[in-house]
């Protein structure tokens, strides 16, 4: 089985830039961690869903509390 990185972006829940990121798909199909935005430094919860078959995956990010 190959497993890849892939480069990804997300945009801050805080200060509404794009940030770039990467997602690694052996972390299986739904994602979380922490991840701070690389221009405000705010921690932002990055909810990852990836879809194998497809080969896509969603990024869904917000502050984290």
């Amino acid at each position: 089985m190959r497993l890849a990185m892939h480069a990804a972006g997300f945009q801050c829940a805080g200060c509404g830039e794009w940030v770039e990121t990467t997602v690694d798909e052996s972390g299986g199909s739904k994602q979380q961690y922490v991840e701070d935005c690389q221009v405000c430094c705010q921690p932002n919860v990055l909810t990852v869903r990836w879809d194998g078959s497809a080969q896509e995956f969603t990024i869904t990010a917000e502050l984290e509390s």
